[in-house]
């Protein structure tokens, strides 16, 4: 393997990224006041913004859930158990020593194993979690709540703060993470740009060059 600098997150997915994060951050800043943690905008106000904000992400998601099916990109968020245990460990202890990161990224592996386990997770578990329960509490609030007979409510919405607590925490260690090993900006750079370091076979490096020359950095050859 040879290591060339490529087109590693796509437009969309750059885009579909910076989008996520930005409704995430308003349905924590929405959600908070909601709760009576701080009072800025008013009670009314933040249920709007909240509900607003949640239908976009929800869309969002939607389109993106088809974008990765239809791409093939999905096989990325696939865990595995390869180097998962020198991932763990370089995070656990290794990362503190100043230790090199045992991963490199691949033409077809850009996330390492604890990254995939962890979106997944996030994916298939909080997210669900969340949405299931927030579309729930909105729609007894409409008045729809002979739909959910025999749900306590105040369980309803226990769970939907939890994970929302789950998601914080996981945006906290994402955040953290991005300033550790490298800069700061060499971390954020890829999903800015596009472009990173990978580890090309040959075979995937001719592909490259016939099929896909765009995504080489300056058509690097």
């Amino acid at each position: 393997m040879t290591v060339h600098t490529i087109v590693v997150f796509k437009r969309f997915e750059r885009l579909w990224h910076w989008l996520q994060a930005a409704s995430i951050f308003t349905l924590l800043f929405s959600g908070l006041e909601i709760h009576g943690i701080y009072s800025l905008m008013g009670f009314g106000s933040a249920v709007t913004l909240h509900t607003w904000a949640a239908a976009f992400l929800l869309f969002l998601w939607m389109f993106t859930v088809f974008w990765l099916f239809t791409t093939g990109e999905w096989r990325q968020y696939l865990p595995t158990r390869k180097n998962f245990v020198e991932v763990a460990l370089f995070y656990s202890y290794g990362i503190f020593k100043g230790d090199s990161h045992p991963y490199k990224k691949t033409f077809h592996r850009k996330h390492n194993p604890l990254q995939a386990l962890t979106y997944t997770f996030v994916k298939y578990l909080i997210f669900p979690g969340i949405w299931v329960t927030g579309i729930a509490y909105m729609l007894i609030s409409f008045g729809f709540g002979e739909m959910f007979s025999g749900i306590d409510l105040k369980l309803i919405a226990v769970v939907h703060t939890i994970a929302a607590i789950a998601i914080m925490v996981f945006i906290i260690a994402h955040i953290y993470l991005l300033t550790t090993g490298h800069s700061f900006i060499d971390h954020v750079k890829p999903m800015i740009t596009g472009y990173d370091e990978v580890d090309l076979t040959d075979k995937e490096l001719a592909y490259l060059e016939a099929d896909e020359p765009e995504r080489l950095k300056n058509n690097e050859r």
